[in-house]
């Protein structure tokens, strides 16, 4: 009988409304086209790779209306995410279903180990986040567009809030998107502007 331990989990939560909407009201200002939305199998592979250990990938759905995309879903899961599909209250149009989710699920890691991947520009995250940054034993990581960051998880990046850019760390994208950003200047790249 082996008693070797599971091997820790990274949990990897992913916001798909806001990535979504960040990248086509942000930075494509339209729909994205097929084409210019994030490969989710790569962001799974970098979950596994950044800190060398099994991903859990949580993908996070607001389901209110009834239905779900689901050729969508069914590439979700095939590529080894869990869909979360929540629905809440119809007649509430004000109510963030994917975030409660969220934060539930940010709470209850809390008193589990493993460590986070967190895929979300939103600043309604920062208390869970912060309390598991806040734990010393465990990884905090944020999959984003480091420019559309709130200013209320970028604040922990001073506690140990690790962030990857969803398209230049990650690799995330088919294409090159038309971001305006700061650039390091030892990632600057003179041949994508000529």
């Amino acid at each position: 009988m082996s008693t070797d331990a599971a091997p820790r989990p990274t949990y990897l939560l992913v916001d798909g409304e806001n990535i979504d909407a960040t990248l086509g009201g942000s930075i494509l200002n339209a729909r994205p086209a097929p084409d210019q939305r994030p490969r989710w199998e790569r962001v799974l592979q970098f979950g596994e790779q950044v800190w060398g250990q099994p991903v859990r990938g949580l993908f996070f759905l607001n389901a209110t209306n009834g239905s779900l995309p689901m050729s969508f879903v069914q590439a979700l899961l095939a590529i080894g995410f869990q869909v979360i599909p929540l629905a809440g209250d119809p007649s509430d149009r004000g109510e963030k279903v994917v975030d409660v989710g969220i934060k539930r699920t940010l709470a209850a890691i809390a008193g589990r180990d493993g460590d986070v991947l967190l895929a979300s520009h939103d600043g309604d995250f920062a208390p869970e986040v912060e309390t598991l940054v806040d734990d010393p034993d465990r990884r905090v990581g944020l999959l984003a567009f480091r420019e559309f960051t709130s200013t209320a998880l970028a604040g922990l990046t001073a506690r140990g809030l690790e962030t990857f850019d969803l398209e230049g760390d990650v690799h995330a994208f088919n294409v090159q998107l038309p971001r305006l950003r700061i650039i390091p200047l030892a990632e600057f790249d003179p041949l994508r502007y000529l």
